[in-house]
């Protein structure tokens, strides 16, 4: 590959994730995710219902993760063996940005109609992710993982905080929404979506044009061919024992983050009471600090190693957690957000990175299947656990507080992995 292609398809790799952190930003965690626990949901005498609209949220979002969890390793199988990667791409990206769109034409009270679309997307989304990310160690060096994930990282929050910007002065926080959009059933929030949507679009082409899939030798692409070399994989994992002690250990602390990043607007919303505007600011700052973190650790990744890395990061997430939790008034909360998100980018990144160094060769999606299903498997029990912790206690402090559990236990696990093995038995693959 000439370093012109090279350096083209590292670009256009980097921009699929400015193209799709809006939709986490604005849609799963800030502007989306609080206008519908505090609108969508009303009570029997018509006004909204907050607590009830953080249940079924909840609900949404663990509905998501076990179909993830469900779908993603088969689905990865499926197209190693078929050379299926950008088109099972293309299409979850058409799919989730749709359905994104859609959400704009549920108003107040059409709550399943909001449920419905928002949950196709999201899974849409997080499958559109198995395949993107399988692309990782087939666009760059081994030695240059971790700088590359973190610049994608880093191009997403900031892709996320363009966004939030133009809807807070385009939709939000003015007199006069653009395009005519008017306030009443909050249809300038719900337009946000549109907005999402088109950044989504505009921003994946170049991954569809650039990148190129590495041809596939040999193999079936049938369901049947598939399901075979699936369980040929399951019967081979033992040889591959830091992947599973690596993917154990991110099964349980990516709970957490996947909790932070579904309830974060929602938790400043209802405990602190923070209107949309002052959530999009919070999410603002949040994306700044986690871009700053994601591209500066990036590089510290390919000198510390991937392990190192998300250790730093998972203290740096649990403290921050811990003030989010106890915070007594919003400075507090502010503190606890910020330190969240500067070590929310360089986890996932270094998860990711860690991942890719890990991975033998010609079974990418397979194996970045198995990297979803373990943010997944069980990622339905942190939003679970927040919603019924919630509805017992009546208290979203208490709901929240099941972050630190996760983060803390897979901390633990992750000490187990052995980076140098893992990375010793993938190039024996090879």
């Amino acid at each position: 590959m000439s370093e012109l292609k090279s350096r083209r398809s590292v670009i256009a790799w980097c921009l699929y994730d400015f193209a799709n952190s809006p939709f986490t930003t604005l849609v799963v965690t800030f502007i989306y995710a609080a206008y519908f626990s505090k609108a969508m949901v009303l009570g029997p005498d018509g006004e909204p219902d907050e607590i009830l609209g953080t249940a079924l949220w909840s609900r949404a979002v663990t509905l998501t993760a076990i179909t993830v969890a469900l779908l993603s390793p088969f689905m990865g199988a499926l197209a190693d063996s078929g050379g299926y990667r950008k088109k099972f791409l293309l299409t979850a990206t058409m799919i989730s940005l749709l359905t994104t769109a859609g959400l704009f034409f549920a108003e107040p009270g059409q709550v399943l109609l909001a449920l419905v679309m928002f949950t196709i997307g999201n899974i849409a989304f997080e499958m559109g992710m198995v395949f993107y990310n399988a692309f990782l160690p087939d666009i760059t060096d081994s030695d240059k993982v971790g700088r590359i994930s973190g610049i994608g990282w880093g191009l997403g929050y900031l892709g996320g905080l363009l966004a939030l910007v133009l809807a807070l002065v385009g939709f939000v926080q003015t007199e006069t929404p653009w395009f005519g959009f008017s306030k009443e059933l909050g249809e300038n929030i719900r337009a946000t979506n549109i907005m999402v949507a088109v950044w989504f679009l505009v921003f994946s082409l170049p991954l569809f044009l650039w990148v190129k899939e590495a041809p596939v030798s040999g193999g079936g692409s049938s369901f049947k061919a598939t399901a075979a070399q699936l369980k040929q994989t399951f019967v081979d994992i033992r040889r591959y024992r830091q992947i599973v002690r690596f993917l154990i250990a991110r099964l349980v602390y990516n709970d957490g983050l996947v909790t932070i990043f579904a309830f974060g607007g929602i938790y400043a919303a209802g405990t602190f009471d923070f209107e949309i505007a002052e959530i999009l600011v919070f999410g603002i700052v949040l994306n700044i600090t986690a871009g700053a973190g994601a591209f500066a650790m990036g590089f510290l990744d390919d000198k510390l190693g991937g392990k190192r890395t998300i250790i730093i990061s998972l203290l740096g997430l649990f403290l921050g957690t811990l003030l989010a939790v106890l915070a007594p008034d919003r400075t507090w909360f502010w503190a606890g957000g910020i330190l969240v998100g500067i070590f929310s980018g360089p986890n996932q990144s270094a998860s990711r990175s860690l991942m890719a160094r890990f991975v033998p060769h010609d079974k990418e999606n397979e194996f970045f299947g198995f990297f979803a299903f373990s943010g997944k498997a069980t990622a339905f029990l942190g939003p679970l656990f927040l919603g019924l912790l919630t509805q017992m206690f009546n208290s979203q402090r208490v709901g929240v507080s099941i972050v630190l559990v996760m983060l803390a236990v897979g901390l633990i696990l992750l000490l187990r992995v052995d980076e140098d093995e893992g990375i010793a038995v993938a190039k024996e693959s090879n």
